[in-house]
């Protein structure tokens, strides 16, 4: 059995005040993390503060990273900051780095090997645009992302990845796949993993939904046998919702 997991987004959201409000808020109500793996990804601003406010139940993760250690690079988190900060989490490679930062296939790469060797647990994001959807080539794009994503990275590495297929045309629009859409394409994304690693590995995999989530559809979406759990935005940014969310996950 793959333990299901709910991934808060908050993207660039919440001053601090508000983030520790919103920690306290979830902190006593969250169910065991035997249950259900609970993260909230926050501004590098928040880490810390949030870090050392995270109950038994509760893990912090980081929104992006770059892959070296220190340098000349304005702006950005090394792997060895956020290691100090203590999270455990690192989404990489998401839509939004993609299509608005132009991060590429090679640099995601870089990416998830790095976070894998400073302990890190990477987030990778795979998905498809409007207009790759529209021309049935869905499962080849995301068979590439993964392929060069996960490139030079082991069969004992690649489990502790954690994959969210996030459709690009659905984040932020409030459009969300039709949970049988959804399962079938993280269906194809396990089947990946078995072609790329093996069965044991790709039942192991734990693949993530994410893409206009919300209470009122999230417990159809997770119910599917592909999906085990959600990564989530605008749904997320409310203490209560956020709940709801998890809790469907029990």
């Amino acid at each position: 059995m793959r333990k299901p997991m709910m991934v808060a987004n908050w993207k660039m959201n919440k001053t601090r005040d508000e983030a520790l409000a919103f920690i306290y808020a979830i902190n006593e109500n969250l169910p065991s993390c035997d249950v259900v793996d609970t993260v909230i990804c926050a501004p590098a601003i928040l880490l810390r503060d949030l870090v050392k406010r995270q109950g038994d139940n509760l893990r912090i993760g980081a929104q992006n990273m770059y892959y070296e250690e220190f340098g000349a690079f304005t702006g950005e988190i090394s792997p060895v900051m956020l290691q100090t900060t203590g999270v455990e989490y690192v989404i990489v490679g998401h839509s939004e780095r993609r299509s608005l930062f132009g991060e590429s296939d090679e640099l995601v790469n870089k990416k998830v090997l790095s976070a894998i060797n400073h302990g890190l647990k990477p987030i990778l994001c795979v998905g498809e645009t409007l207009d790759q959807r529209e021309l049935g080539i869905t499962s080849s794009v995301i068979r590439k992302q993964l392929e060069i994503a996960l490139n030079g990275v082991s069969v004992k590495d690649v489990s502790n990845v954690i994959i969210a297929y996030e459709p690009v045309w659905a984040i932020g629009t409030g459009k969300t796949a039709a949970s049988s859409d959804a399962e079938e394409e993280c269906k194809n994304i396990r089947q990946a993993i078995k072609e790329l690693y093996n069965a044991v590995t790709a039942d192991e995999m734990r693949i993530l939904y994410g893409g206009s989530m919300k209470p009122a559809n999230a417990k159809e979406l997770v119910s599917m046998p592909n999906i085990d759990g959600g990564l989530v935005g605008g749904a997320s940014l409310d203490p209560n919702s956020f709940l709801e969310l998890v809790k469907c996950c029990e």
